[in-house]
């Protein structure tokens, strides 16, 4: 019987998690959030118990007493700009609370599975491998690579799986992904501007959660790439979902990064080469096509 705790379960990776993981009978769950569980209504009988991330008492207190076997950690501030004006904020949960919650899984022995991003590199020379080195150019990028060596330097059992442009469909939380915003807007008849000189493996949110209950599986230790296979820019996303949903593509513009005034910098070349996963945890991620009618199958579920 695994005996998992998940951080961050009101987000679209916890969402996916307790899909994947609360229909079976092998494993405990816990799901852990800051604030009410906004799960509650799709999900009535997950066991939810509120958890700042921030709080070390409360991290140690939740891991003391559900004692579990294995910790995904999920929560972080994953807005990119917000991360560039609330630098307090953003050392404070991806930075701080990392240290806590790996002090907690050394003193409880937890096995602990960290998520971790396409951002700690430069963009530079990608797609990246596992042991390619970090060198991040902006704030996220920074803590979550500081994130990285906290959990390297940790005594109790580790794995960090890194990931690219997650997208998915998530129960209640008001944000939109990639697919979803190309069609509703093209659907209304709205010229978008979608960057073209951008690279990355998207991945699929329900990808994600496989990766992670696969390194559970397996206790998997080390650093791991879980993302899509297939480089594209976000203009060629935005061509396969206006193919998909039958949709105007004359209305879907060219545009360059520099055409949107963002706080911080974004990675020209990312992408992973996912081998090692596929070769160790027998991970097998969907195509992004694939992904696209995933998502607009849930969307209308929602």
């Amino acid at each position: 019987m695994k005996k998992i705790l998940i951080t961050g379960s009101n987000g679209l990776l916890g969402q996916k998690l307790a899909a994947l993981l609360l229909p079976r009978t092998d494993v405990e769950l816990l799901a852990t959030s800051r604030g009410e569980n906004k799960l509650a209504e799709i999900f009535p009988t997950l066991a939810f118990t509120s958890m700042d991330v921030t709080n070390r008492d409360e991290v140690e207190k939740v891991v003391a007493e559900f004692k579990p076997t294995h910790l995904i950690h999920t929560a972080a501030m994953t807005n990119v700009d917000q991360c560039e004006s609330d630098r307090e904020g953003a050392l404070k949960l991806n930075r701080d609370a990392v240290a806590y919650v790996v002090e907690a899984c050394e003193k409880h022995n937890v096995h602990l599975i960290h998520l971790s991003t396409d951002f700690i590199f430069d963009g530079e020379d990608g797609p990246y491998d596992e042991e390619a080195a970090g060198n991040p150019i902006s704030f996220y990028g920074e803590t979550k690579l500081m994130a990285e060596e906290i959990v390297k330097q940790a005594s109790c059992k580790w794995a960090i799986l890194r990931t690219v442009l997650v997208y998915g469909v998530v129960h209640d939380y008001g944000r939109t992904n990639i697919v979803l915003w190309v069609r509703d807007s093209l659907q209304a008849g709205k010229v978008i501007k979608v960057v073209t000189d951008q690279f990355r493996t998207p991945t699929l949110a329900e990808d994600l959660a496989m990766g992670c209950w696969l390194a559970v599986q397996h206790d998997a230790e080390g650093i791991y790439n879980i993302s899509g296979k297939e480089m594209y820019t976000p203009y060629d996303m935005a061509l396969l979902v206006a193919d998909y949903f039958q949709l105007d593509k004359s209305l879907i513009d060219k545009a360059d990064g520099s055409t949107f005034s963002q706080p911080a910098r974004r990675p020209a070349r990312t992408g992973f080469i996912i081998t090692k996963a596929e070769r160790e945890l027998g991970y097998k991620p969907h195509t992004f096509e694939e992904g696209i009618a995933m998502v607009a199958e849930q969307a209308d579920m929602y």
